[in-house]
């Protein structure tokens, strides 16, 4: 399902239920994420809320600010125009494990999903909502390729428009200033074209200049390497809003070089229109709220972002990042500013990562087809503890899917990862701890290795680098040093336990 517009989204939800309307006057100083974290907290992720009147120094913003729209599963499948992720990942499995039709029915099949996919590629249009209002701004002139500054276009009378206007979050105390929390940001590498959406939290230093945190890992920082060594200014958009399945596929672990845009096209089953920027050479949903267009130059020095309240449920300290000036900010004249905050789980972040996750799986299966489900529970925090159940045939397999997901895209961060068998639900967190604590034998059934590490993780003694620890939950095979007779699991009756079950139910 395609929404126009993130008030076409919040509307959504208002009709689902799924909405509670703040009136009252609130502070974006820290005041929105206490009422979000409270919110997030309560049973099954609680309600999305839009604040009505978030105030920015104690004066009221004409942009309310929605949080929490993402944070449950009802609000996911809503998202996706489904009952339920998973009825989504069905789709997407049986897409890309499309073998060549044996019949005139699985033909027809095979063409509708082709049909899907042609929908799927974004298109370039002329205009778009998101250029209604828009400022544009001389840049600094001190290089000897002075990046172009266009006309002010649709620029309202008032005061001058600033990074320091938007309803932009403060979320937690030792926070180092104002921090857009749901960036969906887009470089483009040099070399090939390929463009990149990704989401990079941007701290705001003054009116027109913030941080760009993209770690090291990340295909914007792969980009901006790549401009470092020519010494050219790399154009960055910075847009928020529109279709809900953009900051999703923001996040979403696909392959470097597959383009974004094609996924949400294809979970909004509607291409994605695109504009290019006023001031730039990059294109931008056509349906944003908000658009900072801008760019980052190479030969500046890199400057201290931080302290940053994160999901790990710690700060992360100030480390130095390359700087964003902005050069042109648009927006709808009706926008809502989106936002999310993260912090100790669970949060809105953890039904995001999970969805991706389910949607992903017969990615995964297709190179594991013995993995049966992989769960990241919220304790974990993404990266820090990952399940995974298989259907095991021979000696070390759970090894095997070890070191294969360690060496996946985001999968390499994990630092904690339990392999289980068929019949454990990697969902049940308490189902694993007790096969982990049953089913292993700390030396036998562990290993220690090294690798990348999370750059937010703050345990490890160098940053991005550090230590990775697996564990083999799986009944053994005599193949793998076991020479006693593996016991079975107590289980009851089926037909005893059935019986029993309806007598309690009938008893007074």
């Amino acid at each position: 399902m395609a929404f126009d517009c993130f008030r076409d989204w919040v509307d959504a939800l208002d009709r689902a239920g799924e909405l509670k309307r703040i009136r009252t006057p609130v502070a974006t100083e820290l005041e929105i994420t206490a009422l979000a974290d409270q919110e997030m907290k309560s049973p099954g992720g609680g309600k999305a809320l839009l604040i009505e009147q978030p105030t920015v120094n104690g004066v009221v913003s004409p942009f309310p600010v929605a949080i929490n729209t993402l944070g449950s599963w009802k609000r996911m499948a809503l998202s996706l125009g489904a009952d339920s992720v998973d009825d989504v990942a069905r789709d997407l499995g049986a897409l890309v494990k499309a073998k060549p039709p044996g019949s005139l029915r699985e033909a027809l099949q095979l063409l509708s999903q082709g049909l899907e996919l042609r929908h799927a590629r974004p298109r370039t249009v002329r205009s778009g909502p998101c250029q209604e209002v828009v400022h544009t701004f001389d840049a600094p002139a001190t290089r000897t390729d002075p990046w172009p500054a266009a006309p002010s276009v649709n620029s309202p009378a008032g005061p001058a428009p600033s990074l320091l206007n938007l309803p932009i979050l403060k979320c937690w105390p030792q926070d180092g200033g104002r921090f857009v929390t749901l960036p969906c940001v887009v470089t483009r590498d040099p070399d090939t074209g390929a463009r990149n959406l990704g989401m990079y939290r941007i701290q705001i230093y003054d009116e027109r200049t913030t941080g760009l945190h993209w770690q090291l890992q990340k295909v914007a920082a792969r980009h901006g390497r790549r401009y470092y060594e020519t010494g050219k200014r790399m154009p960055v958009a910075i847009f928020l809003g529109g279709d809900p399945m953009y900051p999703f596929a923001a996040t979403a672990p696909l392959p470097d070089g597959l383009d974004e845009f094609l996924l949400a096209g294809y979970l909004r089953r509607r291409s994605v229109d695109l504009v290019r920027c006023k001031t730039i050479d990059l294109e931008v949903p056509a349906n944003a709220d908000f658009v900072l267009e801008g760019y980052m130059d190479p030969q500046e020095p890199l400057r201290d972002e931080g302290p940053f309240g994160d999901h790990t449920g710690y700060y992360t300290l100030p480390e130095p990042y390359p700087v964003f000036h902005l050069t042109a900010l648009t927006h709808r004249r009706d926008a809502i500013y989106p936002a999310t905050i993260v912090g100790r789980p669970p949060m809105e972040d953890f039904y995001i990562g999970g969805a991706s996750v389910k949607l992903f799986l017969p990615i995964f299966q297709m190179n594991f087809p013995e993995i049966v489900d992989i769960a990241l529970p919220a304790e974990g925090v993404f990266h820090n503890l990952v399940f995974v159940s298989i259907r095991k045939t021979y000696p070390m397999q759970a090894y095997k899917i070890m070191n294969g997901l360690w060496g996946m895209g985001q999968m390499m961060f994990t630092k904690y990862l339990v392999v289980v068998d068929a019949d454990v639900d990697v969902h049940n967190t308490s189902e694993v701890l007790f096969h982990l604590c049953a089913n292993t034998d700390p030396q036998r059934d562990s290993i220690v290795t090294r690798g990348p590490s999370d750059v937010l993780d703050h345990a490890t003694s160098e940053i991005a680098m550090g230590s990775k620890m697996g564990f083999d939950a799986t009944k053994k095979l005599p193949g793998e040093g076991f020479r006693r007779p593996w016991p079975p699991l107590i289980r009851m009756d089926p037909a005893v336990e059935q019986r029993m079950k309806e007598l309690l139910q009938r008893a007074p």
